[in-house]
Protein backbone atom coordinates (compact mmCIF):
# COMPACT_ATOMS: atom_id res chain seq x y z
CA UNK A 1 0.00 0.00 0.00
CA UNK A 2 1.35 3.39 -1.01
CA UNK A 3 0.28 6.58 0.82
CA UNK A 4 1.21 9.72 -1.10
CA UNK A 5 0.20 13.22 -2.12
CA UNK A 6 -1.58 13.34 -5.44
CA UNK A 7 -0.17 15.92 -7.88
CA UNK A 8 -2.68 18.57 -8.97
CA UNK A 9 -2.45 17.35 -12.57
CA UNK A 10 -3.94 14.01 -11.40
CA UNK A 11 -6.97 15.64 -9.76
CA UNK A 12 -9.29 13.98 -12.34
CA UNK A 13 -8.23 10.57 -10.94
CA UNK A 14 -9.48 11.55 -7.50
CA UNK A 15 -12.71 12.94 -8.94
CA UNK A 16 -13.19 9.65 -10.80
CA UNK A 17 -12.55 7.67 -7.57
CA UNK A 18 -15.20 9.62 -5.66
CA UNK A 19 -17.67 9.39 -8.54
CA UNK A 20 -17.11 5.63 -9.02
CA UNK A 21 -18.22 5.11 -5.42
CA UNK A 22 -21.15 7.51 -5.72
CA UNK A 23 -19.62 9.77 -3.11
CA UNK A 24 -20.64 13.40 -3.08
CA UNK A 25 -17.10 14.38 -2.14
CA UNK A 26 -14.99 16.53 -4.40
CA UNK A 27 -11.44 17.79 -4.06
CA UNK A 28 -11.53 21.46 -3.08
CA UNK A 29 -9.66 23.99 -5.19
CA UNK A 30 -6.27 24.64 -3.64
CA UNK A 31 -6.41 21.51 -1.47
CA UNK A 32 -3.50 19.15 -1.07
CA UNK A 33 -4.85 15.75 -2.11
CA UNK A 34 -3.61 12.52 -0.48
CA UNK A 35 -4.37 8.98 -1.61
CA UNK A 36 -3.77 5.37 -0.69
CA UNK A 37 -2.99 3.23 -3.74
CA UNK A 38 -2.97 -0.53 -4.20
CA UNK A 39 -2.22 0.03 -7.15
CA UNK A 40 -5.38 2.08 -7.88
CA UNK A 41 -6.75 4.67 -5.47
CA UNK A 42 -8.51 2.94 -2.57
CA UNK A 43 -8.72 5.87 -0.11
CA UNK A 44 -8.38 9.63 -0.25
CA UNK A 45 -8.52 12.87 1.70
CA UNK A 46 -7.89 16.57 1.06
CA UNK A 47 -6.20 19.22 3.19
CA UNK A 48 -7.03 22.89 2.69
CA UNK A 49 -5.05 25.62 4.47
CA UNK A 50 -7.24 27.55 6.93
CA UNK A 51 -5.89 30.14 9.35
CA UNK A 52 -2.85 28.66 11.09
CA UNK A 53 -3.80 25.07 10.28
CA UNK A 54 -5.67 22.88 7.80
CA UNK A 55 -9.18 21.64 7.13
CA UNK A 56 -9.44 17.91 6.35
CA UNK A 57 -12.20 17.06 3.86
CA UNK A 58 -13.03 14.33 1.39
CA UNK A 59 -12.01 11.41 3.64
CA UNK A 60 -13.27 8.34 1.81
CA UNK A 61 -12.24 4.69 1.78
CA UNK A 62 -13.52 2.34 -0.92
CA UNK A 63 -16.29 0.24 0.68
CA UNK A 64 -14.49 -3.08 0.03
CA UNK A 65 -11.42 -1.74 1.89
CA UNK A 66 -13.15 -0.42 5.01
CA UNK A 67 -12.30 -1.78 8.44
CA UNK A 68 -8.64 -2.38 7.56
CA UNK A 69 -7.18 0.77 9.13
CA UNK A 70 -6.68 2.59 5.83
CA UNK A 71 -8.33 5.81 7.01
CA UNK A 72 -6.08 5.99 10.07
CA UNK A 73 -2.94 5.17 8.06
CA UNK A 74 -3.78 7.75 5.40
CA UNK A 75 -4.48 10.42 8.02
CA UNK A 76 -1.15 9.71 9.70
CA UNK A 77 0.73 9.89 6.39
CA UNK A 78 -0.98 13.13 5.34
CA UNK A 79 -0.68 14.91 8.67
CA UNK A 80 2.82 13.71 9.52
CA UNK A 81 4.66 16.82 8.32
CA UNK A 82 1.96 19.44 8.87
CA UNK A 83 2.26 22.44 11.15
CA UNK A 84 -0.72 23.73 13.08
CA UNK A 85 -4.07 22.30 14.02
CA UNK A 86 -6.23 20.20 11.71
CA UNK A 87 -10.01 20.54 11.79
CA UNK A 88 -12.73 18.40 10.23
CA UNK A 89 -16.48 17.95 10.31
CA UNK A 90 -17.97 14.49 10.70
CA UNK A 91 -21.23 12.75 11.34
CA UNK A 92 -21.57 11.56 14.96
CA UNK A 93 -21.21 7.87 13.99
CA UNK A 94 -17.67 8.59 12.68
CA UNK A 95 -16.40 10.05 15.96
CA UNK A 96 -14.60 6.85 17.04
CA UNK A 97 -12.63 6.67 13.80
CA UNK A 98 -11.29 10.18 14.21
CA UNK A 99 -10.65 9.87 17.96
CA UNK A 100 -8.31 6.95 17.20
CA UNK A 101 -6.39 9.37 14.97
CA UNK A 102 -5.96 11.98 17.71
CA UNK A 103 -8.98 14.21 17.06
CA UNK A 104 -11.21 15.63 19.79
CA UNK A 105 -14.35 17.73 19.71
CA UNK A 106 -13.58 21.32 18.75
CA UNK A 107 -15.30 24.22 20.44
CA UNK A 108 -13.22 27.02 18.94
CA UNK A 109 -12.98 27.11 15.14
CA UNK A 110 -11.51 29.62 12.73
CA UNK A 111 -14.36 31.94 11.68
CA UNK A 112 -14.37 30.60 8.12
CA UNK A 113 -15.01 27.06 9.40
CA UNK A 114 -17.49 28.16 12.08
CA UNK A 115 -19.59 29.87 9.39
CA UNK A 116 -19.40 26.84 7.10
CA UNK A 117 -20.34 24.46 9.92
CA UNK A 118 -23.39 26.57 10.78
CA UNK A 119 -24.56 26.30 7.16
CA UNK A 120 -23.92 22.55 6.97
CA UNK A 121 -25.76 21.93 10.24
CA UNK A 122 -28.94 23.29 8.67
CA UNK A 123 -29.27 20.04 6.71
CA UNK A 124 -27.37 17.40 8.73
CA UNK A 125 -25.96 16.80 12.20
CA UNK A 126 -22.20 17.31 12.21
CA UNK A 127 -19.49 17.49 14.83
CA UNK A 128 -16.45 19.73 14.56
CA UNK A 129 -13.22 17.99 15.53
CA UNK A 130 -9.65 19.18 15.90
CA UNK A 131 -6.29 17.49 16.06
CA UNK A 132 -3.94 19.74 18.02
CA UNK A 133 -0.74 21.00 16.48
CA UNK A 134 2.19 18.67 17.11
CA UNK A 135 4.17 19.56 20.17
CA UNK A 136 7.68 20.69 19.50
CA UNK A 137 10.35 19.24 21.73
CA UNK A 138 12.46 21.88 23.38
CA UNK A 139 16.14 21.29 22.75
CA UNK A 140 18.73 21.87 25.40
CA UNK A 141 19.69 25.50 25.76
CA UNK A 142 23.23 26.40 24.91
CA UNK A 143 25.20 27.91 27.73
CA UNK A 144 27.22 30.86 27.06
Amino acid sequence: MLFQPLPAIQRPLLEKFYKAHRSGMKPRAGAQMWVARDPDIVAALCLTPVGTGHWLTGMFVAPVRRGLGLAHALIEAALGGLEGEVWLFCEPDRLGLYRRSGFAQAWDLPQELADRLARYRQTKPLLALVRPAPRRSVGSAASG
